[in-house]
């Protein structure tokens, strides 16, 4: 099973390596580190849109995660990531794992995230900034 996008698909990459500690006792990168990457490549997106844990700010309301492949330690990753549905007020995020040395979908997930004001306690309309970078 795989994936089909392609790492050409994605405009938003993050670079990642495995480290010693994500494998697992049967000596791959154990399921849940994945999510992990992923969370660490949703950091940088979240900064492009000036989201911050005060105010402007999003939670996560969904996670779906398919693996396909597995990884051994040491290996270089690429994160590729894009809005690929906007809502009123929750949007998706869909991240592929690649293998940067084969360009092979490791993993893919799609996380629903909602746009939420913290000091109110609300939640409020997709910021523009987000919906500019749908399906780019």
């Amino acid at each position: 099973m795989n994936s089909e996008e392609k790492i050409t698909d994605f405009k938003f990459q993050h670079p990642l390596r495995t480290r010693w500690r994500d494998s697992d006792a049967f000596r791959h990168i154990n399921n849940a580190v994945y999510l992990s990457y992923i969370e660490d490549a949703r950091i940088e997106l979240l900064r492009r849109w000036g989201i911050t844990q005060d105010g402007k700010s999003v939670i996560v309301a969904s996670v779906k995660i398919d693996y396909f492949k597995q990884v051994i330690h040491p290996a270089n990753l690429i994160v590729g990531q894009k809005v690929t549905r906007i809502g009123n007020k929750s949007f998706d995020i869909t991240s592929v794992v690649f293998n940067k040395e084969t360009n092979e979908s490791i993993c893919k997930s799609i996380i629903t995230i909602v746009c939420l004001d913290f000091n109110l306690n609300q939640t409020i309309p997709v910021y523009e900034k987000i919906k500019n970078d749908y399906n780019i």
